[in-house]
């Protein structure tokens, strides 16, 4: 897997605990730790705005050369877990004050955020892995610049919608639904499984490895005991697993396993 396979550059190997704390990015925990840069002189600042950054989504070896001259020549970071996006930054030597924007107080930070972009200053908005404001948070910043007329651009990078389509061969160049998470509770699940089985393109899902099993037993139902599923676990990993069949067979597959690991599931398109 290249360089996300060495010690200290996966994602998977960080901190649970989010922080809301603000604070200029340390260095990750490494046997030789990277020299951090001194902070972007003046000069060489992005434009005032905010610029919507993709990250890996597991291996750090993916993150794109644009994204990496965004992160050195903004201002702030807006990142979902500051100690997360550390390892990253430090992993390229990038020095930069980080901002913390999570689920819970994005809404509180959107006045303080475009008052920031109206006084001059570039910001980038990461999460923890792949595209700000797809299932993760970003979208009431990037709504909130937006209607408060400030420059937002987007800097594309790993997803691992995209990366599971690609892998599964369900795609067929046809389009696809992407549902992110079903809900928790099971009725509300059934009636989405519902709702879907009658696309005509695939549809693509994140689920927890806890409640996998029960995901792969009610497709079966809902969608039918022919129908074709990806079971994509740690994308771009040490260990990345792609599995492809029907419910009953990946049931079968994963039966008496300890599954871990992030899930993204495509099941295939009504034939």
């Amino acid at each position: 897997m290249g360089e996300g396979e060495e010690a200290g550059t996966r994602m998977d190997e960080v901190f649970e605990e989010d922080s809301d704390e603000d604070e200029v990015v340390p260095v990750a925990s490494e046997e030789e730790p990277p020299t951090l840069e001194e902070p972007v002189p003046a000069g060489n600042r992005l434009p005032a705005g905010l610029y919507v950054v993709g990250t890996p989504i597991g291996n750090l070896g993916d993150i794109t050369l644009r994204a990496l001259e965004a992160l050195k020549a903004v201002h702030a970071v807006l990142t979902e877990d500051t100690r997360h996006t550390g390892i990253l930054l430090a992993r390229y030597g990038i020095r930069v004050h980080l901002l913390s924007c999570h689920k819970f107080n994005e809404a509180s930070r959107v006045d303080e955020i475009v008052s920031r972009i109206h006084s001059g200053q570039a910001l980038a908005l990461v999460t923890n892995a792949g595209m700000p404001a797809v299932s993760d948070p970003g979208s009431r910043v990037v709504a909130g610049c937006r209607r408060a007329g400030c420059l937002v651009s987007v800097l594309p990078g790993p997803s691992a919608v995209t990366a599971a389509i690609a892998m599964s061969g369900l795609g067929f160049g046809n389009g696809f639904i992407f549902e992110g998470f079903l809900p928790r509770k099971s009725g509300g699940r059934r009636r989405r499984l519902e709702a879907l089985a009658a696309a005509e393109t695939p549809v693509v899902l994140y689920e927890s490895p806890f409640r996998l099993m029960a995901l792969l037993a009610e497709v079966g139902l809902v969608f039918g005991p022919d129908r074709q599923l990806f079971v994509g676990r740690e994308l771009t990993k040490k260990f990345e697993e792609g599995r492809t069949g029907t419910a009953a067979e990946l049931i079968s597959a994963y039966q008496g396993r300890t599954v871990k690991g992030e899930l993204t599931i495509v099941i295939a398109s009504r034939d």
